[in-house]
């Protein structure tokens, strides 16, 4: 059975077996390591892809039914982000589908999209107009691509673009499985100040075959926490960090401190001391004293 879900989705995560096969996730991570010694699979942070280190792209119904409840989370705190009378781009994918059904309360708001689950979700909002790109539908994502969706997107300027991917690595940023999904979205992502990556954990460290957002175009990524024996996740996020990348755990425990909502993790971009200054955690620094402090000890010594 885990084979099968592996080889239908391209990669699932343990918690996502552990639902399906009605048992514990330290009984499926030995399954999974039994499997990937006979070569059948590749164990990734927390899931299971298939060999040869590039996850295929799962179909729209597969991918659904995936880590649901974090990608709910994931869309309510990027939703968060977003403020009365912006203008916006949201890409296509199933936790950005989550997203748009949150933008729905935002007044004001203008929504780009070229993804038509994303329409859907805004098409009834009050006060929410939204843009639909051009270009040849793609059933599987039901999004639209090619020339048709990157030609409408030129001269484009708005805030922030929302987009997801099949995996998320430091070293090469965000990717797909799809040369024209990646076009479009590289698209998307030149049209905006901003690019918020929404992925839950399951794609941190998946790499697959085109890479659609550069590490150094990526200003924000919101994941959920990962599961404790995620130790290479936990490394994939510090990394990104590292490169500037701003992270944003949804519910997070443990990165984030209890009732915290967001955590920006050490980096570039992340908060630093001001310069000059100590920082705010360990002793205090030993001040030396002063010239007249010493001429009073001095004094105080001889009349001793």
């Amino acid at each position: 059975m885990i084979l099968e879900m592996v080889r239908a989705n391209g990669a699932v995560s343990l918690r996502e077996l552990a639902r399906v096969v009605q048992t514990s996730e330290v009984t499926v991570r030995r399954d999974v390591r039994a499997l990937e010694a006979e070569g059948l699979l590749d164990r990734r942070h927390g899931g299971a892809v298939l060999p040869g280190g590039f996850a295929r792209e799962s179909g729209f119904p597969q991918r659904s039914l995936a880590v649901t409840a974090e990608k709910a989370a994931i869309a309510e705190l990027a939703a968060s982000m977003v403020t009365e009378g912006e203008a916006i781009v949201v890409g296509a994918g199933t936790t950005t589908q989550e997203l748009a059904r949150r933008l729905a309360r935002v007044p004001g708001l203008t929504v780009v999209t070229n993804s038509l689950l994303v329409a859907q979700a805004l098409a009834h909002a009050n006060r929410v107009e939204v843009v639909m790109t051009g270009g040849t539908l793609r059933g599987s994502s039901y999004a639209l691509v090619g020339s048709g969706a990157e030609q409408s997107l030129q001269g484009l300027r708005v805030t922030r673009a929302f987009l997801s991917g099949a995996g998320l690595t430091a070293e090469r940023g965000l990717s797909t499985s799809n040369m024209l999904s990646a076009s479009v979205d590289r698209a998307l992502a030149r049209a905006a100040s901003e690019v918020v990556v929404l992925a839950d954990h399951s794609k941190i460290g998946a790499d697959t075959m085109l890479q659609t957002v550069s590490t150094e175009m990526i200003t924000h990524l919101v994941t959920d926490q990962p599961p404790p024996d995620c130790s290479r996740a936990g490394t994939e996020l510090e990394a990104l960090a590292d490169q500037g990348v701003r992270i944003s755990v949804a519910g997070g425990t443990g990165r984030a401190q209890p009732g915290e909502r967001e955590r920006t993790l050490p980096g570039p971009r992340g908060a630093q001391p001001p310069h000059g200054k100590p920082p705010l955690s360990g002793p205090p620094p030993i001040t030396p004293p002063s010239a007249q402090q010493r001429l009073s000890d001095l004094a105080a010594q001889r009349r001793r």
